[in-house]
């Protein structure tokens, strides 16, 4: 599996000056605690810059599968952004210490519309990999109404994904015909992201992305759950019950496994708390527990 990052300085629209990225790592797993504006301006600069990159996203269904499959945790380490779609991972950073806030889980419901907002507005062209073939066409189709300008090439995620397999090497030539500027990849996990992993450095796409069903969101195949559930972290509760037969391993069966960096997390929250329990504390140093890296709010505003 090889990831590269190359530039070849193709002139662009402005960015904002270099952000600083502060990563923090919850239920074991290193993320970055981005906004929708900051991961657009992200992709902005990559595309300004011609260079190319990974942008994943981390949340409890793709936790579960980091400690249990290992090329899709071998994904998650050499992708170079990976944000928080996840509002339960949120609340624990919160109460291990990290002054994060509820904007910073950014979930393809609700980033999808900025983004290809942006990317009509810049003339970013897009390609969507993924759902079934009357989905991917009426998502489009719905896409292009909204926005006029949007360059949007779509292909349907069934086909052999096999590498070296006929259909795969069209997908492949498809894609890199179009030659987009990003790249969304939306065939479930964990397949979404080993066919990223093993075809990334043949893809001609400056930004390649797991975007897992957001298209079938945008051609309402599934229903968009109320936004102010997402806030509460209620939101995989209305999921759970449109898809109760697809989704009942996920939200029943999959927790269970994550209990032990669950406690282990809530420990180190305990311990900021408390300062009397610091002695039994992991990681504890002379001055006391090391707590979680600390933000710098003024750095992860908006830019």
């Amino acid at each position: 599996m090889i990831f590269i990052s190359i530039s070849k300085g193709r002139p662009g629209a402005q960015v904002p000056d270099k952000m600083e990225i502060h990563p923090i790592t919850v239920l074991g797993v290193r993320v970055n605690p981005y906004t929708i504006n900051q991961l657009n301006n992200i992709i902005e600069k990559c595309i300004s810059a011609d260079e190319r990159l990974i942008i994943a996203h981390q949340n409890l269904h793709s936790v579960y599968y980091y400690y249990r499959d290992e090329e899709l945790r071998s994904f998650f380490l050499h992708a170079h952004h990976v944000h928080v779609d996840s509002m339960p991972m949120i609340l624990l950073a919160r109460f291990m210490g990290y002054p994060v806030r509820r904007t910073q889980r950014v979930t393809f419901v609700d980033w999808t519309m900025p983004l290809f907002r942006e990317a009509s507005a810049f003339g970013w062209r897009v390609f969507y990999l993924g759902s079934k073939p009357h989905v991917a066409y009426q998502g489009r189709h719905v896409l292009k109404k909204k926005f006029r300008n949007l360059d949007l090439g779509v292909q349907h995620g069934y086909f052999n994904d096999t590498p070296g397999h006929t259909e795969n090497e069209q997908v492949i030539q498809a894609i890199n015909r179009f030659r987009p500027h990003i790249l969304m990849v939306g065939m479930g996990m964990p397949k979404q992201e080993k066919w990223i992993s093993r075809n990334f450095s043949r893809l001609h796409a400056n930004v390649v992305m797991n975007c897992g069903a957001c298209m079938d969101y945008i051609a309402g195949v599934i229903p968009t759950p109320p936004r102010w559930f997402g806030k509460i972290g209620l939101e995989w509760l209305c999921r759970f019950l449109y898809e109760p037969r697809r989704l009942w391993k996920r939200n029943v069966y999959e927790p269970f496994f994550l209990l032990r960096p669950l406690m282990r997390d809530v420990h180190v929250g305990l311990c900021r708390k408390k300062p009397w329990k610091q002695d039994h504390c992991p990681g504890k140093s002379e001055k006391g527990v090391a707590l979680p890296q600390q933000i710098n709010n003024s750095s992860m505003e908006d830019l």
